[in-house]
């Protein structure tokens, strides 16, 4: 494979940009990258001199898991929309801090209907809410046990329990722009995400694929993802992500909102 400076095709400041990712990772995704350069050769050239998200060089800031330590790839649509939501690791709004607030969950969270969603399932899924009641009145009880609980209390947290059973938390488009498709920046990114998947692929012990939403989905075609274990859910801004019963066998025994 080549190495970071056999790119001279990719765009500087998009190369730049594989500092923040694990050396293990590196050969791979400079793969990628060339290979999106020959798929689309004007697709990169032009983001560089665009505005997208994540910005402060950001992009490829899910792989600094390294690649041995990969378990689970749990693939969303897109960063956020929001410059300080957009961090470059699926699903981590970066505008969120605590979790929790006296009479429930934070009002960021909830601002952030995945991400809300998201720790609903969790908590139903740890028997803390029924699924049939998940409003404010049931969370606050549980948001008043959460520190006497030993749950955690920061989004960072939440974050590092994902990191720590081994999550790459990663975008199908790892970019947003207000002007593009979210299915088109996707479908460019393609390429890319091939070179990442045939690295996984070519482990011993395959990681678990975990797809949510249509263009999350669409991965699932892709030869490079043919031999991984795979579980599929409806985006978590659907309230049915609540009850889907393939995310709580999944996150379930996890317990990732409690203090490791």
């Amino acid at each position: 494979m080549p190495d970071h400076a056999n790119s001279a095709a990719v765009p500087p400041t998009i190369a730049a940009a594989l500092e923040r990712a694990d050396a293990s990772w590196r050969p791979h995704l400079i793969a990628g990258l060339d290979a999106m350069m020959r798929a689309t050769p004007a697709y990169l050239p032009d983001l560089a001199n665009d505005h997208y998200l994540p910005t402060a060089g950001r992009l490829f800031a899910a792989f600094a898991l390294p690649l041995p330590a990969v378990r689970y790839v749990l693939v969303g649509e897109g960063p956020y929309p929001r410059e300080e939501s957009a961090t470059g690791v699926c699903f981590m709004d970066g505008a969120v801090g605590p979790l929790w607030s006296d009479t429930g969950l934070s009002k960021p969270v909830n601002r952030a209907t995945s991400l809300r969603n998201f720790m609903k399932m969790l908590l139903v899924a740890d028997g803390q809410l029924s699924p049939d009641d998940t409003g404010g009145a049931a969370l606050a009880p549980v948001a008043k046990a959460a520190e006497a609980n030993g749950a955690i209390r920061t989004l960072a947290e939440l974050q590092d329990n994902l990191l720590g059973h081994g999550f790459l938390l990663l975008n199908a488009a790892l970019v947003f722009r207000k002007h593009v498709p979210p299915v088109q920046e996707a479908r460019a990114w393609v390429p890319f995400q091939r070179a990442v998947f045939a690295a996984l692929a070519a482990r011993a012990d395959k990681p678990t694929l975990v797809l949510w939403g249509k263009i999350a989905e669409q991965l699932n075609k892709v030869p490079e993802t043919a031999g991984l274990p795979q579980i599929h859910a409806e985006h978590p801004y659907n309230l049915s992500f609540i009850r889907h019963a393939g995310m709580q066998q999944l996150f379930g025994p996890m317990h990732l909102l409690r203090r490791s």
